[in-house]
């Protein structure tokens, strides 16, 4: 597997990239309601401290903001929109990338779509007053290529929300209060219902987790080279589902250090180390396809391949209530039709 590949997989964590690796328009500033009692006015001062403890102090609220799409995702969910976005957001047919979540990608300029792709140029076009990016390697903004750091810094002040080693709730919870001070309005109906409709997907899934204990999950992703299983306590949705929701998921013990984190990495020949009644697979464009996989012998004798019991998993998933709802919305309805005994003890 190519060095960049590796260091790929390595900094995504709890997304799970492999491999990886414009459009015109602007969007309006975040529409929001008078600005609550804890942020600063659009009219005053501003201040943030990031999860590098770095605090950023600015005049007045950011209006223009640009955003790496996973990261513009969750904003967007709780009202902030936008004005550019870098990552993954379209796809090769022009649709919207899952990764971007509910953006309108025809009314943010397009600062790169690829990884090391980050258009610095563009990006000062857009007099930004702020950039957001997530972080799965500690101070490093998602995207961001390493080259382009010290440029994206002079042109505006930029926002790291830690990713890796963060409870999933957390996770949410810090970008909603950052959607906030940025103007959104929390209190707003959409808002709410996601909340609702999170907590009631989580309280679906412990339910069937405590119904049906013996129902063993996995979760991996594919390269032509290796196939990746996921380490539970590095991925927050995983460690969500196991450790507060009781779902038994199959993980390997702690990658050693040269694995760099978060996978234990198998030959395809050793894909049979570790079995599950399901497997969940990277659903990103970038990962292999599961018909890709079926062609490699020793995955395609798997209890759970065999049984056909092979579902999407959303590593890129946006951080907010409406997106982690409505994956496990999915995945409730998934287990609910799987058998849990195609691994037999």
């Amino acid at each position: 597997m190519a060095d960049v590949s590796r260091r790929a997989l390595v900094a995504l964590g709890a997304a799970a990239l492999l491999g990886v690796s414009a459009c015109g328009g602007t969007a309006a500033p975040p529409a929001a309601s008078s600005p609550p009692p804890s942020s600063s006015s659009s009219q005053g001062s501003w201040t943030w401290q990031d999860d590098r403890g770095k605090k950023i102090s600015l005049p007045q609220r950011p209006q223009r903001v640009v955003a790496q799409s996973a990261a513009a995702a969750a904003l967007w969910d709780f009202g902030v929109r936008p004005v550019g976005v870098f990552g993954p957001h379209k796809l090769k047919d022009g649709g919207r990338d899952p990764e971007v979540g509910e953006v309108d990608i025809t009314k943010v300029e397009s600062i790169g779509n690829v990884w090391g792709e980050f258009n610095v140029e563009k990006y000062a076009a857009l007099q930004p007053d702020l950039l957001v990016a997530g972080m799965y390697v500690k101070n490093a903004l998602w995207y961001v290529p390493e080259q382009s750091v010290a440029t994206v810094d002079q042109i505006a002040p930029t926002v790291g929300v830690q990713l890796s080693g963060k409870p999933l709730v957390q996770i949410i919870e810090k970008y909603g209060r950052l959607a906030e001070a940025l103007g959104a309005d929390l209190a707003a109906a959409p808002v709410a219902e996601a909340k609702k409709r999170f907590e009631d997907a989580s309280a679906a899934l412990k339910r069937l987790a405590a119904e049906r204990p013996g129902l063993s999950v996995m979760v991996v992703t594919g390269t032509p080279d290796s196939l990746y299983v996921a380490y539970l306590p590095d991925h927050p949705d995983l460690k969500y589902w196991g450790e507060d929701l009781g779902l038994k998921i199959v993980y390997p013990e702690k990658p050693t250090e040269s694995e760099g984190g978060f996978w234990e990495v198998l030959s395809w020949e050793n894909a049979d180390k570790y079995q599950a009644d399901v497997i969940l697979v990277d659903a990103r464009t970038q990962s292999m396809k599961i018909e890709e996989m079926a062609e490699k012998p020793t995955w395609a004798k798997l209890p759970a391949v065999k049984a056909g019991q092979l579902y999407p998993w959303h590593a890129a998933e946006r951080y907010s209530y409406l997106g982690y709802a409505k994956v496990m919305e999915e995945l409730k309805a998934n287990l609910d039709k799987a058998r849990d005994d195609v691994v037999k003890e």
